[in-house]
Parts: C-alpha cells; sequence; structure tokens
C-alpha cells in the first residue's frame, strides 16, 4: 500500500501545474513569429515539457539556422521538450494552415511584431505595414481561441511605435482588451529578443518601455452578458 501511495504521490508531482508570469504547463499556447525560438525555449525550459506549445516562425528552417546563431540549438531543445515546430507559417494565413486549421489554443503569442524595415519607424508607410500585420495575426487568432483563449501581443509603447493603436486593430477584427500588462524581459530567462531582418537579424534591441496587451473575443463576453441576464430575467419570474 505504501508503494502505491508513494507512486501516486510521484505522479502529482509530476502533473503539477507550473507557470511562467502569464503561462501556464496546462494552457495550450501557439507562439507566432518566434525569432531564434528562445521565448518557447524558455517556456518549454520553464515548464519542463513543451507537448502542450506548437512554436512556428515565417522563416524557413535553413534560412532561420543560418540568420540565428542560437537557433539550431533552440530548436533541439524544444524538440526534445516535445514540442511541436513549424516553420513558413505567416501570421495573415495561420488558419488555414493544414497543421493549425483545426486546433484551439488557450493563448496565442505574438511578441514584438515587425513587418522588416522597409521605412523609418516614426514613417506613417513603415507603420501602416506594422498595424498591416497585427491585424491580419488578429483577426486570424480570433478563429483560433478556445473558449476563454486569449491573444497576446507584447508591443512597444513609447513613440512612435504608440500610433500602431494595437487596441484600435483589435475592436476593428472583434476582439477586446482583457488586460494591458507591462512586460520585463528579466520574467523570461534565457529570451532573447531579435531584429529578425537585415544584416543585424540576430542582435536584439532595446526593449524600453513595452506592455503585454491581452485580447479576448467580444462575441464571448456578449453571450456571457446576455446569459446573465436571461438568469436574472428567469429568476425574477420566480420570485
Amino acid at each position: 500500500m505504501g508503494s502505491l501511495e508513494s507512486l501516486m504521490k510521484m505522479l502529482s508531482i509530476d502533473e503539477e501545474e507550473k507557470w511562467i508570469k502569464h503561462y501556464s504547463s496546462s494552457h495550450k499556447i501557439l507562439l507566432v513569429g518566434e525569432g531564434d525560438f528562445s521565448f518557447a525555449a524558455c517556456l518549454g525550459q520553464n515548464f519542463g515539457s513543451a507537448v502542450n506549445m506548437v512554436a512556428t516562425s515565417l522563416d524557413t528552417k535553413v534560412s532561420l539556422v543560418a540568420k540565428y546563431s542560437r537557433a539550431a540549438e533552440n530548436l533541439k531543445k524544444l524538440k526534445d521538450f516535445g514540442c511541436t515546430i513549424l516553420h513558413e507559417v505567416d501570421a495573415h494565413t495561420m488558419s488555414c494552415h493544414p497543421l493549425l486549421h483545426w486546433q484551439l489554443f488557450d493563448r496565442i503569442v505574438f511578441n514584438f511584431p515587425h513587418a522588416g524595415f522597409h521605412y523609418r519607424e516614426h514613417d506613417s508607410l513603415q507603420i501602416e505595414l506594422h498595424r498591416n500585420l497585427v491585424k491580419g495575426f488578429l483577426r486570424n487568432a480570433r478563429y483560433m481561441l478556445a473558449e476563454n483563449g486569449e491573444a497576446h501581443v507584447t508591443h512597444k509603447t513609447a513613440h512612435p511605435f504608440d500610433r500602431w493603436e494595437i487596441e484600435k486593430l483589435a475592436e476593428d477584427v472583434g476582439m477586446y482588451l482583457i488586460e494591458k500588462s507591462p512586460f520585463f524581459s528579466w520574467d523570461y530567462l534565457g529570451y532573447s529578443n531579435k531584429r529578425g531582418d537585415g544584416i543585424r537579424a540576430d542582435d536584439s534591441f532595446p526593449v524600453g518601455a513595452c506592455s503585454t496587451f491581452k485580447f479576448g473575443r467580444t462575441y464571448l463576453r456578449r453571450t456571457r452578458a446576455l446569459a446573465l441576464d436571461t438568469l436574472v430575467m428567469f429568476s425574477g419570474f420566480g420570485g
């Protein structure tokens, strides 16, 4: 009997839910636009597993490994943790991807989305490229969220990045702001943000003032409100 109790206790410890900031080992997580996959590796390392995670990049595997000095190491680590890794996944069309379109996620995460260095960051044309990228991501994420799921965008909030108007983009595609939480890179040990484009693609950039914007699907909020109103109405008849 003692041996059985010991075994059950060990299994309970192994299955204990683990958290790192906004993310739990019990969440089914989709990571979009990973640079060198260090954020995904950070989560996997903290959870001790990545079987509930799907990590994606726009790059091919060949270009990814050539572009980032630690990409191969991070990919191997994730594979050992059981992560599903997909390359050439476009944030604008990810909901139609043959390996993603039937899946629902508790958290869909896009850290520091960037449309590439075509103009200067304060240029209106560059900002519009960024806005189109974020809007396309949120539009797709909306259809890939499980009930009570959240889409997260971590983004700089100082000028000119505030001109992206991420909250407005979310509203346009049927999402609402749940929370705006300050982002600090030291919360994610091992994560290294990347420029991602050009000859300095493997360089990190100063994070500065930034936040993680958490969005939910608008119709879910309305559905809950309607259900509550209906419950109150019928309760009134009973009184």
